[in-house]
């Protein structure tokens, strides 16, 4: 990997993995991050973990709760880092870009959930920082907003990010790209 390549995981934890949120439009977007974050650490590229947070004791990111914690195909390794948000961008109110720069990160591959919230502010705003950024288009999940299906507003909102703020690949077109 001849630039540095960080790869952040948006919100991948257990409170996606309840039932009230309804269908998703991509069911394997932990497997696919799964297999990026493996590619990734066998480069020795940089790893961040975005993890929303709440302080409401009825949400499901309540830190401390069962759902605020990382889903189990894409845990946390001892090295790698964890930033705590409390809006949708990743980049409000954390030390995220500051991290990116630190460590000389020149793209940035972002996947996560949800797409058509945390996920594409944190897109947007990488892309308008400056940041070559690309987003995995099966590696990221919707979730329906009525009257729409999941699947729509996944891929509505990934129009809406192609070219202007990131390049929209699939796992496979990602790790092609780089072998």
């Amino acid at each position: 990997m001849e630039k540095k390549v960080a790869f952040v995981l948006v919100d991948f934890q257990k409170a996606f993995e309840e039932p009230s949120w309804g269908e998703f439009s991509t069911p394997k977007a932990p497997q696919h991050a799964g297999e990026i974050l493996h590619w990734i650490r066998e480069q020795e590229g940089l790893v961040i973990h975005i993890q929303h947070t709440r302080t409401d004791p009825t949400s499901l990111f309540y830190k401390g709760s069962q759902t605020h914690s990382f889903m189990e195909q894409v845990l946390p390794a001892e090295n790698e880092i964890i930033i705590q948000k409390d809006v949708n961008s990743a980049f409000i109110g954390t030390n995220l870009e500051s991290v990116l720069k630190e460590h000389g990160a020149s793209e940035v591959i972002i996947a996560g959930f949800t797409t058509q919230h945390c996920v594409s502010t944190t897109v947007r705003m990488s892309g308008n920082l400056g940041f070559k950024t690309t987003l995995v288009s099966d590696a990221t999940s919707a979730v329906a907003i009525a009257p729409f299906d999941a699947q729509t507003i996944h891929d509505v909102t990934l129009a809406t990010l192609r070219d202007e703020f990131a390049d929209i690949v699939t796992t496979e077109e990602l790790l092609q790209r780089y072998q």
